[in-house]
C-alpha cells in the first residue's frame, strides 16, 4: 500500500459524532418563519403551500428540481429596505444574487436601483426596462467593450477598481463626449467575520484600492485629472453573509476619514458614500439576521457622527442588499430518489438535483435547512445527509439534517433560503439541465426562467 494512501474509515465522509450537530427539532413538521418566505405554510392536510399553492401541484405541473420564488415576499423585502433608508439614500439591489427580467421589473416598480457586474447582467437590466441612470456597474476587470457598453447606455455610476480602469474609462468617456460619474472602490482593512472566499475588505484580495497603502488617494488624484470622469464618491464592501454591523461601522469611519483627506488635499467634498451590501440571512434556525430598519439606523448614525466630527456635510448614503432581499424569498423543490441507511453512521437521501443547482455547500461549507413538504410525519427523526445525483462525493446539499425515518422515494423535500446565488451559480455539470424559476403570487404560478432542455445544450455544442 502506498504510504500516501489510507483506508477509508467511518470518518471518511466527515461523519460528526453526537454533540457536534444540533439536536433533533421537537417537531420535524414545523416551518421556522425566519428561514421560509412569508407565504409558506402547511395546509389542513399537512402539505406545504406557498402563495396559496400546493407544492405537489407545482411539482406535477413544472417538474423538479425547481426554484420557487415568493413574489409577494420579494416585493415586501424590497420595500422594507427602501423604506428603512428613506428618500435621502439609495438602495441598489445586487443583481449577482439573482437576476431575471421579472426581478428587474419588480425592482423598478418598488423604487430600488440595481447594480450589475457583467455585460450579461447589464443586458438583462436594460432589456427589462431599468432606467440606465439607476444602474451601477461593478467589477474588478471590466473590459474596454464592457465599459463602452455601459457609457453608451448611460449608467448612473461606474465603480472603479484599478488604475488601469481609470485610464480605460476616461478614454472611452472622452471618445463619446460624456462625463461619466464614478465611485472609487477602496479596501478599508476590515476583517469581516465570514468565509474567506466572501470576505472582500482585507488587504490580500483582488477587489478595490488600498486605503492604508495610499492607493485609494492616488486613484482620487488620477480620476480628478480627467475631465471625462466625474468623481461622485467612495465605495466600500467588506464581505457577505455578515450579521455583525460593527465591521460596517469601522468601514464607514475609515471611508469618512478618506473623504476628509480628499477635502483637505483637493478642496472638494464628495457627495456620496456607498457601504456595499453583505448583510446575512437565516439559512438555519440558529442564524439571527438584522432587520433593515436596524441596519439603516446604525449605518446612517455612524456616517453622520463621523462626518460631524470631521466637519463634513453628510454625504448621500448607498447600500447594496442582494441576498438580504432575494435569499429568503425562494426555496428549491426536490423529489427523493433513493434513501440509503448506513448502520451506525447516517442516512443518505438522494434527490433529483444537487451541486449543479446549489454549489454553495460544496464551495463555502454553507449550511441549509431542509423539510419534508409533501406530507407530515410522526416518525422518529433520523440523522440525514441530503445529496445530489452528480458523480462527486462532495455533491452535498444539506450536510447534517434530521428527517423522518419513514422518508421514501417520491417524497418531496424543500431547501429554503435558496433565492440568492443558487440559480446564479448553477452549472451544467454532468450535462445537468438548469432548473426553472417559478414565481408564485396569490394562488398563481408562472415560469420566469424556464427549465433548460437537451436542445439547449445541443444548440451550443456545434460539433
Amino acid at each position: 500500500m502506498s504510504r500516501s494512501a489510507h483506508p477509508a474509515g467511518p470518518r471518511h465522509g466527515d461523519v460528526l459524532t453526537e454533540g457536534h450537530y444540533q439536536a433533533p427539532p421537537s417537531d420535524l413538521n414545523a416551518l421556522d418563519p425566519k428561514v421560509w418566505s412569508a407565504t409558506v405554510a402547511r395546509d389542513a392536510h399537512g402539505v406545504v403551500t406557498v402563495g396559496g399553492l400546493d407544492v405537489r401541484a407545482l411539482a406535477a405541473e413544472f417538474g423538479t428540481p425547481a426554484y420557487v420564488l415568493d413574489e409577494a415576499d420579494f416585493r415586501a423585502r424590497a420595500r422594507a429596505w427602501r423604506d428603512a433608508f428613506g428618500p435621502g439614500a439609495d438602495v441598489y439591489y445586487a443583481g449577482k444574487a439573482f437576476l431575471s427580467k421579472a426581478v428587474v421589473r419588480w425592482l423598478h416598480e418598488e423604487g430600488l436601483n440595481l447594480d450589475v457586474c457583467s455585460p450579461g447582467e447589464l443586458a438583462v437590466a436594460l432589456a427589462a426596462g431599468m432606467p440606465a441612470e439607476r444602474i451601477a456597474l461593478h467589477g474588478n476587470n471590466k473590459s474596454a467593450a464592457e465599459l463602452e457598453q455601459a457609457v453608451k447606455a448611460g449608467v448612473g455610476h461606474v465603480v472603479l477598481d484599478s488604475y488601469q480602469e481609470i485610464e480605460r474609462l476616461a478614454a472611452i468617456a472622452a471618445g463619446q463626449g460624456v462625463r461619466q460619474p464614478v465611485l472609487i472602490r477602496v479596501t478599508v482593512g476590515v476583517e469581516a467575520h465570514t468565509h474567506e472566499f466572501i470576505a472582500t475588505a482585507h488587504e490580500d484580495q483582488k477587489f478595490g484600492l488600498s486605503l492604508t497603502g495610499g492607493a485609494a488617494l492616488e486613484a482620487v488624484r488620477r480620476v480628478l485629472a480627467h475631465d471625462s470622469l466625474e468623481l461622485r464618491g467612495i465605495h466600500s464592501h467588506i464581505g457577505s453573509q455578515i450579521f455583525d454591523t460593527a465591521g460596517f461601522e469601522v468601514a464607514a469611519r475609515r471611508v469618512v476619514g478618506l473623504l476628509a483627506g480628499i477635502r483637505d488635499e483637493y478642496g472638494i467634498e464628495l457627495p456620496e458614500i456607498d457601504l456595499g451590501g453583505g448583510l446575512g440571512i437565516a439559512y438555519t434556525s440558529e442564524d439571527d439576521p438584522r432587520e433593515p430598519a436596524e441596519i439603516a439606523a446604525a449605518l446612517d448614525g455612524i456616517v453622520r457622527r463621523e462626518c460631524a466630527a470631521a466637519r463634513l456635510a453628510a454625504p448621500r448614503l448607498s447600500v447594496e442588499p442582494g441576498r438580504a432581499i432575494v435569499g429568503p424569498t425562494a426555496f428549491t423543490l426536490y423529489e427523493v430518489g433513493t434513501v440509503k441507511h448506513l448502520d451506525g453512521l447516517r442516512t443518505y437521501v438522494s434527490v433529483d438535483g444537487g451541486m449543479s443547482d446549489n454549489i454553495r455547500t460544496a464551495l463555502y461549507d454553507a449550511e441549509y435547512s431542509v423539510a419534508l413538504v409533501s406530507r407530515t410525519s410522526t416518525a422518529a427523526p433520523m440523522l440525514s445527509r441530503v445529496v445530489g445525483k452528480h458523480c462527486e462525493s462532495g455533491d452535498i446539499l444539506v450536510r447534517d439534517a434530521f428527517l423522518p425515518e419513514d422518508l421514501a422515494p417520491g417524497d418531496l423535500l424543500a431547501v429554503p433560503a435558496t433565492g440568492a446565488y443558487c440559480r446564479s451559480m448553477a452549472s451544467n455539470y454532468n450535462h445537468a439541465l438548469k432548473p426553472p424559476v417559478l414565481a408564485v403570487l396569490d394562488g398563481r404560478a408562472r415560469v420566469i426562467v424556464r427549465r433548460e432542455t437537451e436542445e439547449d445544450l445541443l444548440r451550443l455544442d456545434i460539433g
